[in-house]
């Protein structure tokens, strides 16, 4: 191959997989000052308008996108308290900016996609993890090399950092889960490689992957099925295969973005760390300083609006003091980050936990 001619087999390999359609030109993106998310703590969102009311929408998706990263749990949105939340989601935006994507419709003509790009504040976003006692994907997370092999029916090739372009949407898909995958230099001695990727010895491709660092190694083989596009996936850890699983679909890129996602879910569930807030269950409050019916009423409504509180129950009542059975979505110190935020009910010294009686709360001027 003549020098200086590695871009057009990239350019090639990815027409071959309908990420460069032949005719069409690439996505013209302008350089420079473009806004982008960067960091597990900002995401993008497609928006219709730049409207308030779209805007308050895209903000839910995205702190819902951020809290998937920050966790690493890809249904972290449907966890218990999460959707109340993300209903106030700008409460924890910092800043944001939008962005402007111009590229080519299958038809041909210009088509443009605004993106919302958000900032949220970290220290809220860790807050709300761990008020909602959300598992934590500790940061900062291991970079994967992605050993995939592509056939489109003339023998398979591997991937290296020349092809790029080729791997995009899988390398993309990782970084929305919240980490990274790297790809291999491509030299000879890796390019002859591609028969183990094929016949799935891992152990072999593990010890071309030495020199890399982690020793981790997402492998795949990407192939034409009669529906489509096949893919067979392998996920090794230190030698060991921690999962297998295998994506297909009629779009070559969606059928290489799963790889990122079995591989993220591998990684979280070998890695990710338990919520601190403490077990969900029925816990007993004990509120002091209730003066008047009023006070009782802006309690109820208070306690009604917690997202991990799911029922109370009145246990009983005098004049100093009203009990409680609270049925929480997490734990206790869950539920104690969350008054924290408010200034109605103070935590009264002690832990309930020494004693086996209820946690002691007073009313804010009672």
């Amino acid at each position: 191959m003549q020098p200086g001619l590695g871009w057009l087999r990239a350019a090639l390999l990815a027409a071959v997989l309908g990420l460069l359609p032949a005719g069409v030109a690439l996505a013209q993106r302008t350089e420079g000052d473009r806004a982008q998310a960067q960091g597990a703590y900002q995401a993008e969102v497609a928006v219709r308008n730049q409207t308030d009311a779209e805007r308050e929408k895209a903000f839910a998706r995205a702190l819902a996108q951020v809290l998937g990263n920050v966790t690493g749990d890809d249904g972290a949105a449907q966890r218990p308290g999460v959707r109340e939340e993300l209903a106030k989601a700008t409460d924890y935006v910092d800043g944001y900016d939008y962005r402007q994507d111009e590229g080519v419709s299958a038809t041909g003509a210009p088509s443009f996609q605004t993106m919302l790009v958000v900032r949220f504040r970290q220290a809220d976003v860790d807050d709300l993890v761990a008020m909602l006692g959300l598992p934590s994907w500790p940061q900062p997370r291991p970079k994967p090399v992605l050993w995939l092999a592509i056939d489109d029916g003339s023998g398979p090739r591997l991937v290296g950092l020349a092809q790029v372009n080729a791997a995009r949407s899988v390398l993309d898909a990782a970084k929305a889960r919240g980490y990274a995958l790297g790809l291999p230099a491509g030299t000879a001695a890796e390019q002859a490689a591609v028969g183990a990727i094929w016949r799935g010895d891992t152990a072999a491709i593990a010890a071309l992957s030495k020199r890399y660092s982690p020793p981790m190694q997402l492998i795949g083989k990407l192939r034409r099925s009669p529906g489509g596009w096949s893919a067979d996936w392998t996920f090794v850890d230190g030698g060991k295969v921690l999962s297998t699983w295998q994506t297909s679909h009629p779009d070559a890129r969606r059928a290489m973005a799963g790889g990122a996602d079995g591989a993220a879910d591998a990684l979280f569930k070998r890695y990710a760390k338990a919520g601190t807030s403490g077990p969900a269950g029925t816990y007993r409050l004990r509120i002091l300083g209730i003066r008047s019916a009023d006070d009782y009423l802006r309690l109820a409504g208070y306690l009604d609006g917690i997202a991990i509180v799911k029922q109370v129950a009145p246990v009983a009542a005098s004049p100093e003091a009203l009990e409680v059975d609270v049925d929480l979505a997490t734990g206790l110190a869950g539920f104690n980050r969350y008054i924290a935020r408010g200034d109605l009910l103070i935590p009264v010294a002690g832990d309930p936990t020494d004693t086996g009686g209820p946690a002691v709360f007073r009313m804010a001027g009672g």
